[in-house]
């Protein structure tokens, strides 16, 4: 595990704790089914990145609107929409997820996050979370399966996140589990912060058969056709979202160009 998340994973751990114990009836939001389609959209609600800076403009001036800017990625057809709510690196709040849930009761809401126990799998779900993602690097394959056996418990979706080979292998052990598993590859070094470009393309002959989703360093419409002809069925969308002046276009046009390139 890597600097960054080793600091990810400790921090998390500390939020964990404080986590408060649950009833059942806190989980009575509905989840909401994520069908990617011929090609999908995961929209990402970021307000800050630690190799970026803040990406939410709006935020320096007190009038950041991020209901506004998820339903404009839902009316692009954004198949889900990821909500960041680490606090300390990226600016994220369990709040934005819950805001962003009750606005779009139709869309999948995911929780993105470094999670590293059950409980915060629980606190997404209810937030209204109807997916989290998890990094298959920071979590052994016994605490990987407790918390893919509790959000496939809850009805919710997991993107289970791989940045190598190994990864992916150790990923796809899981496919045969009870509830809808999507396997992801990031281009981002959470060691160094930088992308490689050539991750998703040298990856593309190891994905399993499972949806596949492209993470990191996707800016615009012949990105999403490049990756969904190497095979993803997927792109994760942050950075390029939040600083478009039309992330509805932008949404509606990956989504196109990406299914294009599928038939």
């Amino acid at each position: 595990m890597s600097d960054f998340l080793q600091g990810m994973a400790k921090s998390s751990a500390a939020r964990a704790a404080q986590a408060p114990s649950f009833a059942a009836s806190d989980f009575d939001k509905p989840v909401v089914p994520l069908d990617p389609g011929p090609f999908g959209v995961i929209a990402e609600i970021k307000r800050r990145s630690p190799a970026e800076g803040l990406l939410d403009a709006s935020a320096e001036n007190g009038t950041s609107d991020l209901i506004a800017r998820a339903q404009a990625y839902a009316a692009g057809g954004a198949a889900a929409i990821s909500v960041l709510t680490e606090p300390s690196r990226f600016d994220g709040e369990l709040a934005h997820l819950q805001e962003v849930a009750a606005a779009l009761p139709g869309t999948p809401v995911m929780r993105k996050d470094f999670l590293v126990d059950p409980v915060q799998v629980l606190e997404a779900r209810k937030a209204g979370a109807s997916g989290v993602l998890l990094i298959a690097a920071m979590l052994d394959d016994a605490m990987l399966k407790l918390m893919l056996d509790c959000a496939w418990e809850h009805g919710m979706f997991v993107l289970l996140e791989a940045f190598d080979e190994d990864d992916l292998r150790r990923s796809s052990r899981f496919l045969d589990g009870a509830g809808q598993l999507l396997i992801g590859v990031n281009t981002r070094n959470l060691r160094t912060l930088e992308v490689d470009g050539d991750r998703l393309r040298n990856l593309a002959s190891k994905l399993p058969d499972a949806i596949c989703v492209a993470e990191s360093g996707l800016h615009e419409p012949d990105d999403a056709a490049r990756v969904a002809r190497w095979g993803y069925s997927m792109a994760l969308v942050g950075k390029a979202l939040m600083r478009s002046d039309n992330p509805t276009e932008l949404v509606s046009a990956m989504t196109s160009a990406g299914a294009a390139a599928c038939s």
